[in-house]
């Protein structure tokens, strides 16, 4: 079942040859209306005229996070702002976040990836949804959302948190679908277990996951816990949020890209260099019909293969292979994106501390705990108040963790010199 069968399950060389009709509009698009693609362009020598193929698009420069953080917070758009009807912001590499705009074509163009990837997953008008994604700033909340009344579906808006409450409606409204990260899935099986729920009674047979890494190992456990089909929802927010990937139920050995939207490129993540279709690389995203904010050459960070044999299911899209890895240094704890570089940006503004941290990810049960130690200063550290100094510089540092980062942490504040010699400032004891 398909939920626009023309373009879903196009020959091959159609969908390359739309990409190429679509890529030539959108280079000549945001050279004339975003100045960084014209600078940036014009810098690599090349036009949009030099692009006749998919392999010409190597001649075309990258874009990076960094690029969003330089063009903070508009500057990326290639749209008035008249034309905007959505804001969407996501984790920077700094303390500043990064902005994403919509037309109101785009949030069409949006809800119409998220029917397809819902109809994908079997999913259908006499579904009820039970939607605990963020929402908000982040886009999985209402992503899924007005794609899932896109398809008719019925769309229980719960958001995350709460546990009891979630059970209570996975319990009383009997929705047949879950979406939310799968750590948190895996936390509400725990919750209910420890409450007495039977959670393999709900009405719940099919459960959609994303917003973090998850193992086939994990796709069994949430099988396990809850009786359901579990399929794996591929998104960045840069691009356009959830509803780029998704499995279908022929298999679920990987997410088909939706390539009439999206062009997905394998690069060598230290060289730039595309790679041949199967190899394991980054993946580099360039969007054809985004209206507000076009991305050519995206690198998204994110360590996959495309999988190019043909779906059962129909659909001739390619597929990617679960993200498990990443190129850089970005954490995902508990759905959201992190960089060390933040935490360090909220260290320096404090006063009596030293430039030195480490960061340490486990779990506690199926949801991610983080736990930062901190090196004070001398002064701090020898003065005869310190205690309750201590006490204030801490409670500070969880705040703005909150404040900043949206993330709940552990802080233990230590002697000078203590951890210069650590040799590495972050430890990830979770297993994905």
């Amino acid at each position: 079942m398909t939920y626009n069968e023309e373009f879903e399950t196009m020959p091959r060389e159609v969908i390359k040859a739309l990409q190429v009709k679509r890529l030539q509009q959108v280079l000549e698009r945001v050279y004339h209306s975003v100045g960084f693609y014209k600078k940036s362009f014009d810098a690599a020598k090349v036009k949009p005229d030099d692009i006749k193929s998919i392999s010409d698009m190597k001649k075309l420069p990258f874009i990076t996070r960094q690029d969003f953080q330089n063009n903070y917070p508009f500057g990326l758009f290639s749209v008035p702002m008249s034309n905007i009807v959505r804001l969407h912001t996501a984790s920077g590499t700094s303390g500043k976040s990064i902005v994403f705009g919509y037309t109101k074509r785009d949030t069409e163009l949006w809800s119409d990836l998220i029917a397809r990837s819902l109809v994908a997953a079997g999913i259908t008008k006499n579904d009820i949804i039970h939607n605990a994604f963020g929402y908000g700033l982040f886009t999985g909340g209402l992503g899924l959302h007005y794609g899932a009344e896109k398809i008719g579906a019925s769309v229980i808006p719960i958001s995350g948190g709460n546990d009891k409450r979630q059970l209570m409606i996975l319990q009383d409204f009997g929705p047949t679908v879950i979406c939310s990260t799968p750590s948190y899935a895996l936390h509400l099986a725990e919750e209910g277990k420890a409450l007495g729920v039977d959670i393999k009674s709900l009405k719940v047979r099919v459960g959609i996951f994303g917003a973090e890494p998850w193992s086939n190992a994990t796709r069994d456990e949430i099988e396990k816990a809850f009786g359901i089909t579990a399929l794996d929802l591929y998104g960045l927010s840069e691009v356009i949020g959830p509803g780029m990937a998704i499995e279908c139920l022929e298999g679920r050995n990987g997410m088909h890209v939706f390539e009439d939207h999206f062009i997905v490129e394998t690069i060598d993540p230290k060289t730039g260099e595309v790679l041949p279709e199967g190899s394991e690389g980054e993946l580099v995203f360039t969007t054809l019909t985004k209206e507000a904010g076009p991305l050519i050459r995206y690198r998204s960070g994110d360590i996959s293969r495309l999988i190019t044999e043909p779906c059962r299911c129909g659909r001739t899209h390619v597929k990617m292979e679960k993200v498990l890895k990443r190129s850089d240094d970005m954490l995902i704890i508990r759905g959201i994106n992190v960089y060390p570089s933040q935490i360090e940006a909220i260290l320096v503004d404090i006063e009596g501390l030293k430039p030195n941290y480490q960061i340490i990810i486990d779990k506690v049960g199926a949801l991610d705990t983080l736990d930062l130690q901190v090196e004070v200063n001398e002064k701090i550290f020898s003065d005869s108040g310190s205690i309750k100094e201590l006490q204030k510089i801490e409670k500070r540092i969880v705040k703005d963790m909150t404040d900043y980062l949206g993330l709940t942490a552990r802080v233990k504040l230590v002697e000078p010199n203590t951890l210069q010699q650590a040799g590495t400032k972050i430890i990830d004891k979770r297993r994905i």
